[in-house]
């Protein structure tokens, strides 16, 4: 009699694990939460952030004064070309800016080539500064 009880549940365990295995839309979600086209088109909008990012610090890099600064402060503009792609998201949005701003201030007048020469050093410092944490770690 025991020996029924357990062939029938075993029958009815293996029956059941079966079923589930089988049937692989059981305990998944009818639908993702985001669509793929979405995450695609989040992905390939950051990765085109990051680019004009890179593009905007390597030509305030590149221009004369920032060469001048860069050589003045000992920093070569090979480091620093080096050390741009190491840089997150975040840092590199922040220096973009940071460049930006100084590139519009210094063009419509309201920056002298001083002041422009210590933010070159500032932005020099701070991409090496972040290349030594970033090899450190």
């Amino acid at each position: 009699m025991i020996r029924r009880i357990i062939k029938g549940v075993s029958l009815l365990l293996i029956l059941s694990t079966a079923m589930f295995l089988l049937s692989p839309q059981i305990g998944m979600a009818s639908e993702h939460v985001v669509k793929p086209a979405d995450l695609q088109r989040a992905l390939v909008a950051a990765s085109q952030g990051r680019a004009d990012n890179l593009s905007k610090l390597e030509s305030f890099f590149a221009s004369e004064a920032g060469q001048r600064t860069l050589r003045l402060a000992g920093a070569g503009s090979a480091k620093v070309e080096r050390a741009l792609p190491l840089l997150d998201d975040e840092e590199l949005a922040r220096l973009a800016g940071l460049a930006e701003r100084a590139q519009a201030d210094f063009e419509a007048g309201a920056l002298n080539n001083q002041q422009i020469t210590y933010i070159l050093i500032a932005l020099g410092t701070a991409v090496l500064i972040l290349l030594l944490v970033v090899l450190i770690d």
